[in-house]
């Protein structure tokens, strides 16, 4: 994206019908660390990378607690999540309080997405530079929902926003059919693969990764790196056998697929070196 005269302002259309300053928030969310959700009958599961800026510093949280039954994962402009965050807090103990009852998943949803469709209307504001995923779970089940920075939400089965999140997003769509029967294990392990996929062949340890998990009689709750890290020690073998079973489909006529698909591969490495506020 270049620089023009139709994206000095919000409200300014182009003759092609689009808004650049939402544009670049969407593509804010892209340079962001990857995120990842998932969702069965039962619970919900919300995976994130997270790495530090440097070895000497401590990375910055992904997963905020909304209330009991709903948890976020984002991806874009940490800040602009937190202030999000504390919104949909105020939203969830206002309700508590007037009804003395949970705030319904869906309901919550629609108000962040007024709350963002303002911001692309309003010349004096700009758009919220990032994307949420959105757990919860409610009388009417589980449900997963990604809030977009132009005002729009989707409820999905599974997803992934977020840097490299098109690898996760291709594993994802293979096993999405299981995912609706799935345990609590099974979707964690899920998760951990598809956060993998993201990596670029980097080893997954649990301390670039945050894993939550939210399911009846189970409130929203971070994993422990100990946990985690268990975890990942207990699914490698799985992984690897994984491993193996894509390469013959690799050799049997897709060197060339494969040697592109290396390219869009380090573009994604150098879009998110390009967002240095969110890594």
């Amino acid at each position: 994206m270049f620089r023009n005269q139709y994206d000095t302002d919000v409200t300014t259309w182009s003759p092609a019908g689009r808004l650049f300053q939402v544009e670049y928030a969407m593509e804010a969310v892209k340079q962001g660390s990857a995120a990842i959700g998932l969702r069965s009958k039962t619970h919900v599961v919300l995976a994130c990378v997270n790495k530090a800026n440097s070895e000497l510093s401590s990375h910055q949280k992904k997963i905020f607690k909304v209330d009991d039954h709903i948890g976020v994962a984002i991806a874009g402009l940490t800040a602009d999540g937190r202030v999000l965050s504390r919104y949909m807090r105020s939203e969830c103990i206002n309700h508590s309080f007037t009804y003395e009852s949970p705030l319904p998943v869906g309901r919550l949803v629609v108000q962040l997405a007024n709350k963002a469709q303002v911001c692309t209307q309003r010349s004096w504001k700009r758009p919220f530079g990032v994307g949420l995923l959105l757990g919860g779970l409610d009388e009417s089940g589980a449900h997963l929902y990604y809030n977009c920075p132009s005002g729009n939400y989707f409820e999905y089965q599974a997803f992934a926003i977020g840097s490299r999140s098109q690898a996760a997003k291709t594993y994802l769509e293979r096993r999405f059919e299981n995912f609706k029967d799935s345990s609590r294990e099974d979707l964690i392990r899920d998760a951990l693969i598809a956060t993998r996929e993201t990596l670029q062949g980097e080893k997954l340890r649990s301390s670039i990764c945050t894993i939550s998990v939210l399911g009846v009689g189970e409130p929203f709750h971070i994993l422990d790196q100990e946990t985690v890290q268990q975890l990942i020690d207990t699914f490698e073998l799985v992984g690897e056998e994984e491993g193996p079973t894509a390469e013959p489909d690799a050799d049997a006529g897709e060197g060339v697929a494969a040697e592109q698909g290396d390219v869009p591969e380090q573009s994604g490495a150098a879009d998110q070196g390009a967002a240095p506020m969110d890594i």
